[in-house]
């Protein structure tokens, strides 16, 4: 009972993020992008011209584009998935249409780039992480890989949304229309990176010295972190020596680099951004 009561869940759960997640995509296109002519690619750049040149409601002509791709993706991508991208899917077309007839929250470019990209992300990247899609691109991307696995999903992506967003400067004949799209599509990459991998970067600071064994234990005593001793070898000197490695938050790097450079002035020291860290000390 328990294992059937976790299941039910989990998959409320997704339905729920799916559709809050479709709901701010939609935000993002009706009162930000459409309103301007710009587009964050995949089937709302193409609905974005239909809804200019043909008048017809871009939330009709993103679920129509996409009733092939659920015929295909219900064999290659299973049952479950194909539900929840069909919940996605409406719920994305019918709010953009719903939205539509509200007053644009800003009629400048510059600006319904910047938070039309952003508010997008954030909606797609709720998408994401319950496992679900609102078709367009993303689905086309996942199909691909069904037939080739060694095809990155970002490259079928960005090959899709460059495709999309050079037609629509094509039937707009703008330049900027291209250029500030561009922008949003930028923009929603980075607020998918955030969320899924945070804003707080760490720093791998490795130390190069003949006292390693007092700078380790100094910065364990005086900074609160682990530092771990590797095997190295000078290749021009031909010396054996300790290199260290430690983990560091923005904070201490600057408390780890003193402590190095105190007890040996002549300490070689390399900081690298570390792009995710998972153990103790830190998430």
């Amino acid at each position: 009972m328990n294992i059937q009561w976790k299941k039910i869940k989990n998959i409320s759960i997704e339905v729920i993020g799916t559709i809050i997640g479709a709901f701010t995509m939609a935000i993002a296109t009706s009162l930000f992008l459409l309103p301007n002519q710009l587009s964050s690619g995949g089937f709302s750049g193409i609905a974005t011209i239909t809804y200019y040149f043909l008048k017809i409601p871009m939330g009709t002509t993103i679920l129509l584009l996409n009733i092939p791709l659920f015929l295909f993706a219900g064999y290659k991508l299973g049952k479950s998935f194909l539900i929840k991208s069909i919940i996605g899917t409406t719920t994305f077309s019918m709010s953009i249409d719903i939205l539509d007839k509200l007053t644009p929250l800003t009629q400048d470019r510059f600006l319904a780039c910047i938070y039309g990209g952003i508010i997008i992300g954030l909606g797609t990247a709720i998408i994401l992480k319950v496992n679900s899609s609102t078709g367009g691109s993303d689905l086309i991307s996942m199909l691909v890989r069904k037939y080739n696995p060694n095809i990155r999903t970002s490259n079928v992506i960005i090959i899709v949304d460059t495709i999309i967003v050079g037609l629509n400067i094509l039937f707009f004949k703008e330049i900027e229309i291209g250029l500030y799209s561009a922008i949003a599509i930028y923009l929603m990459g980075k607020m998918i990176d955030i969320i899924f991998e945070g804003i707080y970067f760490t720093k791998l600071v490795i130390i190069i010295s003949n006292k390693s064994e007092e700078i380790s234990e100094e910065i364990g005593d005086k900074v609160g972190r682990g530092t771990t001793g590797l095997f190295g070898k000078g290749m021009y000197t031909n010396e054996h020596k300790t290199v260290l490695m430690c983990a560091a938050s923005r904070g201490d790097v600057a408390r780890v680099k003193q402590t190095a450079r105190k007890i040996d002035p002549k300490s070689f020291i390399i900081i690298a951004n570390a792009r995710e860290v998972v153990g103790l000390g830190f998430k």
